[in-house]
């Protein structure tokens, strides 16, 4: 079963979210089974590289809302996080363009879809937790290079055109299927589930549709005289016969 994650490393829903689905796909019996591909999204595409002011001042500026109303909604948000083992510290966030970052992932899930996984983690702690920034050469080199990434596949993808389109395209795709907010989850590219879910509802959503997918054999019942719809006649199986 194929599951398909869009989102941005500027996105602490995305790192509540994926860190939600990533419990309940641990916990579920045929995760071997599940192949997750993280995809590109940009909430603001427009951000330098570095930005001179604050989150708050950041996201006060951008949605037209008072500072008091934006440090609100960043309580509630590091509260959500925190009830998963997550630190956000939003006075301490470096506000920057995540582009780099993405092309980063992309290169990092060409060698390994597990190194991809462990370097998405990498970047949402140094982002949100680290106060560091998510488009500084260096950072990321050393990022990449922590999870197994060899330091020049690192460095050369950071202003890599070829891994900049494939960036292009996981944008573009997520807007073609009107995917307008992050992160989104396509589960067995039919079913869609936006948001930073519960646990709850990932673990049983992957598992109604892992059931979906991999349907247990029916039988149609005979009508036959003296056929017992409710018994099975003598048998011999594994522990021996009746």
């Amino acid at each position: 079963m194929k599951i398909d994650i869009w989102s941005d490393i500027a996105c602490p829903w995305c790192y509540i979210g994926l860190t939600r689905f990533e419990r309940a796909l641990a916990s579920f019996e045929h995760r071997d089974g599940v192949e997750v591909t993280l995809h590109s999204f940009q909430l603001d595409p427009s951000l330098p590289d570095a930005y001179d002011g604050t989150e708050t001042q950041y996201l006060a500026q951008r949605k037209g809302m008072p500072e008091a109303t934006v440090r609100q909604m960043f309580g509630q948000v590091a509260q959500a996080a925190a009830s998963e083992g997550l630190t956000m510290d939003f006075d301490s966030l470096a506000v920057a363009n995540s582009r780099r970052a993405h092309r980063l992932l992309h290169a990092a899930a060409s060698v390994s879809p597990a190194i991809a996984w462990e370097l998405k983690r990498s970047l949402f702690k140094a982002h949100f937790t680290d106060g560091e920034s998510i488009s500084d050469a260096d950072v990321l080199v050393r990022l990449a290079t922590g999870v197994g990434l060899d330091e020049g596949v690192a460095r050369a993808a950071l202003e890599d055109e070829a891994l900049d389109a494939e960036v292009a395209g996981d944008i573009d795709a997520a807007r073609s299927m009107g995917i307008s907010g992050v992160p989104f989850f396509v589960l067995h590219e039919k079913y869609g589930i936006s948001g930073a879910q519960p646990f709850e509802v990932f673990t049983q959503a992957i598992a109604q549709v892992w059931d979906e997918a991999h349907p247990k054999p029916a039988f149609e019942t005979l009508t036959i005289p003296g056929l017992k719809q409710d018994a099975t006649g003598p048998a011999c199986g594994p522990e021996g016969c009746d």
